[in-house]
């Protein structure tokens, strides 16, 4: 004899925790990258090119390459929504929007509200895990920056794969310690 067919709110009941996660994680993305979205058309910057964030990172990342003794320059590359960062008069790299961390920033601040957990806690580790990432992004691009000045050969490397690994193992791995504060919430 066959076993009939879980019903649907049995099996919706059964995962609902899962079924949780995945809309809250979906609606908070949705949501934050619409807002972002917004923000790039609709607030536009003639002060600070291509957009306010994109541009206070290129001067960031200049500042921090400065620090290390290098002669760091961030211009505008318009007409391109770029700002270029040059090392000692050598252009060396295109900062872009992509290249401001607020997407990766999204997905972390979705990820974290998918998993909510005491509000003080979780509000705290979010602004946080922010700062974490948005800083990683700024050594990052300073970093590679350098890195594409004192080894053009390497440069494909360093922009493809090794400095992507810097700014992702962050987020990954402050999603792990998250997991085990989250999972010592449940338990405690």
């Amino acid at each position: 004899m066959k076993k009939p067919l879980p019903d649907l709110f049995q099996l919706i009941k059964k995962y609902s925790a899962v079924l949780r996660f995945i809309f809250t994680f979906l609606g908070t993305y949705l949501v934050l990258a619409f807002l972002y979205n917004l923000y790039l058309h609709h607030f536009p910057s003639e002060t600070y090119y291509p957009d306010f964030l994109t541009h206070l990172v290129a001067l960031q990342s200049e500042t921090l390459v400065s620090a290390f003794g290098y002669d760091a320059q961030a211009v505008s590359g318009y007409p391109e929504s770029t700002m270029h960062l040059m090392v000692n008069g050598q252009f060396v790299a295109r900062i872009i929007e992509g290249c401001n961390a607020a997407s990766i920033i999204i997905l972390f601040v979705s990820f974290m509200l998918a998993f909510f957990g005491k509000v003080k806690t979780t509000l705290v580790f979010i602004l946080v895990g922010t700062v974490v990432i948005y800083v990683t992004n700024i050594g990052r691009i300073a970093m590679m920056a350098i890195g594409i000045y004192e080894y053009p050969q390497q440069a494909h490397f360093l922009h493809t794969i090794a400095f992507p690994l810097i700014i992702y193992g962050a987020v990954f791995m402050l999603w792990v310690l998250w997991v085990q504060v989250y999972t010592k919430q449940i338990r405690g």
